[in-house]
């Protein structure tokens, strides 16, 4: 397993290297930069003369660097990577990570408390689901997971809080987004509403799958057996079936765990959840290139390495799995 570890670590890096460059090039290819936005902000239009609205730019675009040719600030752009500095943002000149660092506790936040509303939704509703096949609550879970499937998630968070807000059910306070060690209460009022959407919508292709696996699994010969020697239906279903049935599963939510750190935008935008989502967002918004540059490669890696422990998990859940 350490050489199969070794090599797929390895084959990552090319991958991570290709996402890097795409990244690189759409940023600082694509017309429109921070620089112009610069100049448009603090020189309007008639204020200055032409050439002094070149000039200004000319000199920001020197000290920022941005006045070399692409494949030469590429080039400086890897050198530095490899050396450890990820860059300083051009609007705030603060590094990037310290930026990214700065918005991972609350999108940890709001992707963990996510995952667990996936978890204790999706997977309850696909084995009931399997175990009752045909049966009423089969198609009333049936239709739940596909209501969920279809109705986009930015729009189920929106009528969750305009209930909450009409019922008074609880205060949102929009204007600010503690964490949970910092006020759980407030915290938690705020954050569960956009991960109960998130998780719906997250869930809903588990709840499905795990159905399909589920029913499958319930087919084999070895469970047959189980139910001829009279083992009780709760031993059967967790120890023999949904441990088989699993496995394709955990690839779908080890996947959707990993992409919930950039998939939170939306939430983050609406909520105002100072996260990497939003502060991804706002950068994309000023071309600030070295913040988006950061952020994603700091994204892709992650996702590259969790596929990684997603296929080493396989063995620890079926014995059968060997890796060569």
């Amino acid at each position: 397993m350490r050489n199969y570890a070794i090599r797929r670590a390895l084959i990552n890096i090319p991958v991570i290297w290709f996402v890097v460059t795409l990244v690189f090039l759409a940023a600082n290819v694509l017309p429109g930069d921070f620089v112009a936005q610069q100049v448009a902000a603090q020189n309007p239009i008639g204020a200055d003369s032409p050439e002094q609205r070149q000039r200004f730019e000319q000199q920001v675009r020197e000290e920022l660097g941005l006045h070399r040719p692409v494949h030469e600030r590429y080039v400086r752009y890897m050198a530095d990577l490899l050396q450890g500095d990820f860059g300083t943002s051009f609007q705030t000149r603060r590094p990037t990570v310290d930026m990214f660092m700065d918005g991972v506790p609350k999108t940890a936040q709001l992707s963990i408390m996510t995952f667990i509303v996936l978890v204790v939704i999706s997977i309850p509703i696909g084995v009931i689901s399997a175990i009752r096949q045909d049966t009423i609550i089969d198609y009333v879970l049936r239709v739940f997971s596909i209501t969920a499937l279809a109705a986009p998630n930015f729009w189920v968070a929106t009528m969750i809080l305009l209930y909450v807000v009409h019922w008074n059910l609880w205060e949102v306070q929009l204007t600010r987004s503690p964490l949970i060690w910092e006020d759980p209460w407030a915290s938690f009022k705020l954050y569960i509403i956009p991960a109960t959407a998130g998780g719906l919508a997250a869930g809903a292709g588990v709840m499905r799958l795990l159905r399909s696996q589920m029913l499958e699994v319930l087919r084999q010969d070895y469970i047959r057996t189980a139910w001829s020697k009279g083992m009780r239906e709760r031993s059967i279903i967790t120890r023999h079936a949904l441990k088989n049935a699993f496995i394709p599963v955990l690839t779908i939510m080890g996947l959707t765990l990993a992409t919930l750190l950039s998939g939170n935008v939306v939430f983050e935008w609406i909520f105002n959840i100072d996260g990497i989502g939003n502060k991804m967002l706002v950068a994309i918004r000023s071309r600030d290139v070295p913040v988006m540059q950061t952020f994603i490669l700091i994204i892709a890696t992650f996702v590259v390495f969790v596929n990684l422990g997603i296929d080493l998990l396989y063995g620890a859940l079926d014995p059968r799995i060997r890796f060569s």
